[in-house]
């Protein structure tokens, strides 16, 4: 079952979840790595869920890192329960759900083998999910949160300040306040929690103190930002959170004239890779994953995506060569010459 737009096609959906559920041991949320607002809002709810219709308490495991401000001030201010993956035996838990990501698409830590029952997700579905237990997936919509909150709402679970903070945070931050691809259900939910979310908390997640590694990353963005017609290619060279990345592709996406942005950022052996476009013509996901074919796994949608390129070590360069073949093949893919470029900024 992919897709429950009709309410009692969803309780339905949702009570036999939770009765399938109910009747095994212990619950495991896993997110994707570097988890974003939209999959930490996701596990707060999923398990507000389980604690309020089965009196289970789930555990959320995450890899990586949360280095983004926002996000750190998110899971501190909203006191979201996180254990680092590497602390989890899979093995202790019957029930392992998967959040805001599916199984193989290499943007979550879960091994190979493991058994996955439980997918919710707003990303293009992919073959590894069609074995799962239940499957959620609705790439029609703009975050995985609001399908949590569907659940919730279906299944009268009143929501505290937090988790509703949480969620239309996520909302917010994920559509960029409904205006990259929001449905009329992620409006709807972004116009129902806001009455409830603390506008306090909302406002210290949203406007956070940042660390000096944002703004060296920002200068080399800048500095290396090259513009191609209307695409634009930026490298960060090496970076201290891979979330920055992101953070400056939709900054350079504001680019006058530009339609099409690649960021990349060297961290932990890999290049981080980030994809922004305004045109509803070009899809985010289908390019990224042609880009990065054979040397990489990347994952996305309409007007964004995400990826990486494995085993690049930090030297000059391995970064330059990685950022070339990138260029070349990002460019000849959307048939745009190279001959004609322009730095972003001056040159020091």
């Amino acid at each position: 079952m992919t897709h429950k737009e009709d309410r009692q096609d969803l309780l339905t959906y949702t009570n036999s979840l939770l009765t399938w559920v109910s009747g095994r041991g212990r619950i495991l949320i896993v997110v994707h790595d570097n988890p974003d607002p939209d999959s930490l809002a996701s596990a707060m709810a999923l398990r507000h869920l389980f604690a309020v219709r089965l009196s289970r308490e789930a555990v959320i495991a995450f890899s990586g890192m949360i280095g983004r401000s926002e996000n750190l001030a998110m899971a501190k201010l909203l006191q979201i329960p996180l254990t680092p993956f590497p602390l989890i035996d899979l093995k202790m838990f019957q029930v392992i759900c998967l959040l805001d990501s599916q199984p193989l698409t290499g943007n979550n830590s879960l091994p190979p083998e493991a058994r996955v029952d439980v997918v919710i997700d707003h990303h293009p579905m992919r073959e590894a999910s069609t074995h799962c237990r239940w499957v959620d997936i609705r790439p029609e919509y703009g975050t995985t949160a609001t399908i949590l909150y569907d659940y919730l709402k279906v299944q009268g679970v009143s929501l505290g300040t937090k988790l509703a903070t949480a969620l239309f945070y996520a909302i917010k931050s994920e559509t960029q306040d409904l205006g990259r691809e929001a449905t009329r259900t992620d409006r709807d939910a972004y116009l129902e929690l806001f009455p409830l979310a603390n506008k306090t908390l909302l406002n210290s997640i949203t406007h956070p103190r940042l660390p000096k590694e944002y703004f060296i990353a920002l200068h080399n963005a800048l500095e290396n930002a090259v513009v191609y017609g209307t695409v634009a290619i930026a490298n960060l060279q090496k970076v201290q959170f891979p979330e920055v990345v992101a953070e400056l592709a939709d900054l350079i996406l504001r680019l006058e004239g530009v339609e099409v942005v690649l960021c990349m950022g060297q961290y932990n052996n890999e290049m981080v890779l980030s994809i922004r476009t305004s045109s509803e013509e070009i899809n985010a996901g289908e390019l990224i994953r042609a880009i990065v074919a054979g040397v990489g796994s990347a994952g996305g949608h309409g007007m964004m995506a995400g990826g990486k390129v494995d085993n690049v070590d930090e030297s000059a360069a391995e970064i330059s060569r990685v950022e070339k073949l990138l260029t070349e093949r990002l460019l000849v893919r959307l048939g745009v010459s190279s001959a004609s470029y322009e730095p972003l900024a001056p040159q020091s």
